[in-house]
């Protein structure tokens, strides 16, 4: 996209806690009657969650909205326009050097900000240039590499990771599993609430199926002993919690790979338990890349890759994943 000329001497600081008050400040509005309307932020969350947008969409805009308006030197977005706007996205591509991805996704949020926020829709909104996004190759694993990785894995994340290559599970959606989602009696994984917030059905491979009923009965042990203690809660989707007040505690609604320590939810009280967090998982398989001596970059997404290309040759993925197990 085309650059605009700028101070190219200028710097891009984060507001500490005093100035972020003072933003909020600055860009509340009043109505006809005087009373203030909601904080300019706080309308952009609530307009973001009317729309059943994830929860990272709605960090990542608001992070960008407020790099933009400290920018501007705290201007009210709705006294800017497109010069403005061309201005922030050229200093985030030629200073700032970023991806053609994290230039379209600050794009994203202001376009949101202006078009469903301050509902101004003037034509230079369509006029604005996205970012042209390189095409990449995705790092691919051999079977070699992948067995030499698996290898080096224990406890819950090697059986985390086999799902990844097995079933070809994004890595929140391993995380995020739920007991309900996992039919042991058609060897299928239900991943619900997936990219674009959609289900889809994937298989369960063979050879994990009794290691991961092992797993499951610990985590069913120690869900008992949570109830016993008075906890036992885990988040709901959506309004579930209200409608069904008792579910929280329900088995099938248990995460299937549960964090190590319980949490109080401030609202309700309750003692919850969150899925274990993907951290655990990337640090893990980080380690076991490095320690197995393979000079690539990967990662846990990476053995989705591996499964995507090995999948053609079901038998030998299926002879490699138990193999794998039985190490």
């Amino acid at each position: 996209m085309a650059t605009v000329a700028f101070r190219s001497s200028r710097s891009l600081s984060y507001p500490t806690s005093s100035e972020s008050s003072a933003l909020t400040l600055r860009v509340g509005e009043a109505d006809s009657t005087g009373a203030p309307q909601p904080r300019l932020l706080d309308r952009v969350r609530a307009a973001i969650r009317a729309r059943h947008y994830s929860r990272r969409t709605e960090k990542a805009y608001v992070a960008w909205i407020r790099r933009y308006i400290f920018f501007h030197d705290k201007r009210h977005p709705a006294d800017m326009g497109a010069p403005e706007v061309t201005r922030f996205l050229s200093y985030l591509a030629v200073e700032g050097k970023v991806a053609a991805s994290t230039q379209n996704q600050a794009l994203s949020a202001l376009l949101f900000l202006y078009g469903e926020v301050l509902e101004v829709h003037l034509p230079w909104m369509d006029e604005i240039v996205r970012a042209k996004r390189p095409q990449r190759l995705p790092v691919v694993l051999t079977r070699d590499e992948v067995r030499a990785v698996l290898r080096r894995l224990d406890g819950t994340p090697r059986l985390m990771a086999f799902l990844l290559y097995g079933a070809g599970l994004r890595l929140l959606e391993c995380c995020r599993l739920r007991v309900q989602d996992v039919d042991f009696g058609t060897n299928q994984i239900v991943v619900r609430s997936g990219k674009g917030d959609k289900d889809r059905v994937t298989m369960l491979p063979a050879a994990v199926k009794p290691h991961l009923a092992r797993h499951l009965e610990r985590v069913r042990a120690q869900h008992r002993g949570d109830l016993e203690t008075g906890a036992g809660w885990v988040e709901l989707p959506t309004a579930l919690a209200r409608k069904y007040w008792n579910a929280g505690r329900e088995w099938v609604w248990q995460w299937v790979f549960p964090a190590t320590r319980t949490y109080v939810e401030p609202h309700t009280g309750e003692h919850r338990r969150h899925h274990l967090h993907e951290s655990v998982l990337q640090r893990a398989v980080k380690h076991a890349v490095w320690r197995a001596g393979i000079a690539k970059r990967a990662g846990p997404h990476t053995l989705r890759h591996s499964f995507a290309t090995h999948l053609p040759d079901f038998d030998a993925h299926e002879k490699l994943t138990a193999y794998a197990q039985q190490e």
